[in-house]
């Protein structure tokens, strides 16, 4: 049976934050998340590549390891992975299919965020997981993923203001509701955070008597390299960085420290294991080097979801560390996010623009995200709306040869780059064209 077809009915019941129908659902599964050893992860940016990190160590290490991410690029299959492959379309047909078969009608319905997140518990615990690494949906207090008593330890990576709509207007809101996946004696590794933020998760930890970890980010060493210092007075750890991004150098040592809070515990992890998993791990769609086809020509091209202005941040810092003679960015962009932040981040005089709409969602308006890029950048080199994406890929390397720089090695940078950014749905909207 066709996933999209099994789980969009719950489409209609939105964003809906609570526990009592998620409890109330887990209930009737026979409470598998009780069965399940949980990493709690939650932020506003930098979740999905701790979790990335995280399962690809443990996974390298022997344990039977479970991932829930969200959202999906091009299937809902990514969501939920065991031992870093995704599920099976059959298995999640079939998880899906218990999950709805235990929903009370007389009851109020789960959300589809609800719905999936109870079948990867039950995917989990019916497959034995060793050790799961479940990423927060939205905010943390009120998420669907926040069932578990006594995570073995609780993350929260970074708080800036997106989601405040639902979360609260100020950052100190949205890190009460991140704080709130924080449980009482449970270990919490802590980001880099705003001062009113970081002081928001540290009197909740201090509350809830948690022994607490803020990492110092790694130091970046030669070219793919970085080096950890340990939260525990050990020797450091030098291992392989096969993201890209100054960011890594952050989000890579708040895994390496959970890594080291569990070695405490007694999980069997080696400094081997740890290199080999860190240069294994892969997470698509963010600062992931690809290419695209003009002309009969293989041009490079950066993906970045970027979706929030803390993300355009950091996509811009790492686009200036490359040295560009110039940028183009292709992008799309969601109604609900803060558009002017973003292209404040993000766009410089002589940059270029192709703008367009994120298919299948609540795209914003593309003559209007044009019109505001203008205002706020008025120096743009070029700026144009296109009906969908391939129009404007097209156009963005339509372009004088000598722009370009062909040597084919992904790793390096041309000195004419392509940006595809804005959306993360549109990134998974470009990676299915691929397929």
């Amino acid at each position: 049976m066709n996933i999209d077809a099994i789980i969009k009915p719950f489409q209609r019941f939105g964003v809906h934050l609570g526990l009592q129908r998620i409890h109330k659902l887990l209930e009737n599964l026979g409470n598998p998340h009780l069965q399940v050893p949980v990493i709690h992860v939650a932020g506003t940016n930098g979740k999905g590549s701790v979790c990335a990190y995280l399962s690809s160590v443990l996974t390298e290490a022997g344990y039977r390891t479970g991932r829930y991410t969200s959202p999906h690029l091009v299937d809902w299959t990514e969501r939920i992975t065991l031992n870093q492959e995704p599920i099976s379309k059959p298995d999640l047909s079939s998880v899906i299919l218990q999950v709805q078969a235990k929903i009370d009608p007389n009851e109020e319905s789960p959300t589809q965020f609800e719905v999936i997140t109870a079948a990867a518990w039950l995917y989990f615990a019916q497959q034995n997981v060793d050790i799961a690494i479940i990423e927060v949906g939205l905010g943390g207090r009120l998420d669907a993923t926040n069932v578990s008593p006594q995570p073995l330890v609780s993350i929260i990576t970074s708080i800036s203001r997106e989601h405040w709509q639902q979360l609260g207007p100020t950052v100190a809101d949205i890190a009460r509701e991140k704080a709130g996946i924080i449980k009482a004696g449970c270990p919490v590794v802590v980001g880099q955070l705003p001062l009113d933020a970081k002081e928001v998760v540290l009197t909740r930890a201090q509350k809830l008597d948690c022994p607490t970890y803020i990492p110092q980010p790694a130091l970046q060493l030669d070219e793919g390299w970085a080096q950890y210092s340990s939260i525990f007075e050990s020797k450091p750890i030098k291992y392989p960085l096969p993201l890209a991004g100054q960011i890594q150098l952050f989000n890579s040592a708040l895994a390496l420290a959970v890594l080291e809070i569990l070695q405490q515990q007694g999980w069997q992890i080696t400094e081997g294991t740890i290199i080999r998993g860190m240069a294994k791990t892969k997470w698509p769609g963010r600062m992931q080097w690809t290419q695209w086809q003009y002309n009969n020509t293989n041009y490079k091209l950066l993906l970045d979801g970027a979706h929030n202005p803390a993300a355009a941040v950091v996509l811009r810092n790492y686009i200036d560390s490359l040295n560009l003679k110039s940028v183009s960015w292709v992008m799309g962009m969601l109604s609900t996010k803060e558009h002017d932040e973003v292209f404040k981040a993000l766009l410089r005089p002589n940059d270029r623009l192709y703008i367009v709409p994120v298919p299948d969602h609540s795209s914003a308006k593309p003559n209007e995200l044009a019109e505001l890029a203008l205002t706020i950048c008025p120096e743009l080199n070029f700026c144009q709306t296109y009906p969908d994406l391939k129009l404007a890929l097209d156009a963005s390397f339509a372009l004088p040869l000598n722009y370009f720089d062909f040597d084919n090695s992904i790793d390096k940078a041309p000195s004419y780059l392509v940006v595809l950014c804005g959306s993360l749905y549109l990134i998974g909207h470009f990676l299915g064209m691929r397929e």
